[in-house]
């Protein structure tokens, strides 16, 4: 299983990796700090190899150069994905209704999860989809 992880606070993404690791054994995890540069990582991919483009996306909303909503934007305009093989969900600490509503308007978006992440939120994130 690989996982991307979309967030410009270091010491979070350090904590979440460790917590993902700790959920789930034999996970391969790529760190971004900005959505633009993970943009240009998946374009990378999709060129080189579709097959290895993450199963999971992991983004939060407020970043600098280009944030979450930029991201699934130009994502989705650039067509990154057309086997449609990463699930993206929204992991942000804004707890205002218009984003979480914002997040749910976007077809790409699987769910929004509320920061700080948490080992039982991860499993329970993973177990979700590997059921479905």
């Amino acid at each position: 299983m690989s996982v991307l992880l979309i967030d410009d606070d270091e010491i979070n993404n350090f904590i979440s990796i460790k917590l993902i690791k700790k959920a789930l054994l034999n996970t391969e995890i790529m760190a971004c700090l900005n959505g633009k540069f993970a943009i240009d990582q998946l374009a990378d991919i999709q060129r080189k190899d579709p097959n290895k483009m993450p199963d999971y996306i992991l983004l939060d909303i407020n970043m600098p150069i280009m944030n979450g909503w930029e991201f699934l934007d130009e994502y989705k305009r650039l067509n990154i994905d057309p086997l449609g093989k990463s699930k993206i969900y929204i992991i942000s600490s804004s707890v205002f209704s218009n984003d979480i509503n914002k997040a749910k308007s976007y077809p790409l978006v699987k769910d929004f999860i509320s920061k700080p992440l948490n080992v039982e939120k991860i499993k329970e994130l993973f177990e979700v989809q590997n059921a479905s």
